[in-house]
Parts: C-alpha cells; structure tokens; sequence
C-alpha cells in the first residue's frame, strides 16, 4: 500500500511541475489561460496602453487624494472642538472612494 501512495505522490508532483514555465517569467505558450498578446491597430501592446492609461488615472486620483488630505488636515487644525464637521465627514467618504478606485486598477492586474 505504501509504494502505492509513493508512486501516486510522484506522479502528482510531476504532473503539477510540467505545467511551470521552462524559465522563469516566460509563460508557456500552451498553457491555460495564455493568449496572444492582443496588439492596437498602431501596432502597440493593448494591455501597455491600458496600464499607461490606468497609471495616469491612478496618478491624477493621487493628487487629488493629497488635496483632500490637506483640506481635511487643516480643516482639523482649525477647529477648537473634537467634533468634525459635515463637510469634514464628506471629505473622508470622498477620500476613501478615491483610495479605493487607485487600489482596484492596482489589482486588476
């Protein structure tokens, strides 16, 4: 019985290994889930556009994500009492929306 669960061990640890890329970072082209890269009619990569486009999105929501910040901040300074305001309160909500779309279009890829 013991051989048996050795041999079923091996043969699983070699069928998992045959599906890692032969070198490090370079998909296999007949794996599942690979595609060809898909190219815009000007010749370049789809998915670069995208996280170029995406980058510049993320960088301007990041901007305006340390104006608010610094709103909030001085907001905060100003007041005497312990109690935010409504607008305040606005702030964090919209802040935290921002925060939120950057994170998103971080992990989609």
């Amino acid at each position: 019985m013991r051989p048996f669960l050795l041999l079923t061990a091996v043969l699983a640890c070699l069928c998992a290994a045959q599906d890692l890329p032969l070198e490090p970072g370079v998909p296999r082209p007949n794996a599942p889930g690979h595609e060809a890269e898909r190219r815009l009619p000007n010749g370049k990569s789809q998915s670069q556009e995208i996280l170029k486009a995406d980058y510049a999105k993320s960088l301007k929501d990041a901007r305006q994500l340390v104006e608010l910040s610094q709103s909030l901040q001085g907001d905060m300074e100003k007041e005497t009492s312990q109690v935010l305001s409504l607008g305040d309160l606005k702030k964090l909500d919209e802040i935290e929306k921002i925060a939120k779309r950057i994170r998103g279009r971080i992990r989609r890829f």
